[in-house]
């Protein structure tokens, strides 16, 4: 009975402690060590304008939108060698030409996916047909003035090397932006051998059957 008191009691002077205590509010938080490891800063990757990262590193904050220089993500492909060109130079472009596409012939179901790649996100521009008569253009009467290329009818094109695609297709030509941040390395390329197999298929009479189409039948 006697231990039975000297435990409330000491519970009744603990609490008789602690409760004063929960009535001081901190207003100011403690010191973080290495605040960028404690809380983290969400911007994705290719997310982040250079002027933005510009402003971001004049508040302390040294965030790189891009991968470090020479990697290759877990899965990926080989990585494309060539740098995007300094403006006024052409040099890697025109390297770019030497460069074949490494992937494989692809499958039935790769195809359809290819194909599905090119209409999500380049069919605004260059029309389901590849045809350059996209809804951006639409006949002329579209929002887009210029048309855009035309990827199967036009020698230019149809002559134009993988590599020289997929260094457009990554870093962007004339009008048309980079497309690195909405389709990886394989995606890309995987596009690409949709393009060059349409444009194979109008020298034979076979432009309009579509592997997708073949499936729904």
């Amino acid at each position: 009975m006697h231990i039975k008191k000297i435990y409330i009691l000491s519970t009744i002077s603990l609490l008789g402690t602690l409760l004063p205590g929960c009535n001081d509010i901190k207003r100011k938080p403690g010191i973080v060590y290495m605040p960028d490891m404690a809380y983290s800063r969400a911007f994705e990757t290719y997310s982040v304008t250079e002027e933005e990262r510009i402003n971001l590193e004049k508040q302390g904050i040294h965030f790189s939108n891009t991968p470090v220089a020479g990697t290759v993500k877990r899965g990926g492909l080989f990585r494309f060698m060539l740098l995007k060109d300094k403006e006024g130079d052409s040099s890697n472009y025109v390297l770019s030409k030497q460069i074949h596409n490494p992937l494989p012939a692809l499958d039935t179901v790769q195809k359809i996916e290819a194909e599905r790649l090119f209409l999500v996100n380049c069919g605004i521009c260059h029309g389901q047909k590849l045809d350059g008569n996209g809804p951006l253009y639409k006949g002329g009467d579209g929002p887009f003035p210029a048309k855009p290329a035309t990827l199967v009818g036009d020698p230019k094109y149809e002559s134009m090397p993988e590599g020289q695609m997929f260094y457009s297709v990554t870093y962007g030509k004339n009008k048309m932006g980079s497309y690195a941040s909405q389709l990886d390395t394989r995606q890309r390329w995987m596009v690409i051998q949709f393009i060059k197999s349409r444009q194979a298929a109008s020298k034979t009479g076979n432009a309009g059957t579509t592997d997708s189409a073949a499936v729904n039948k």
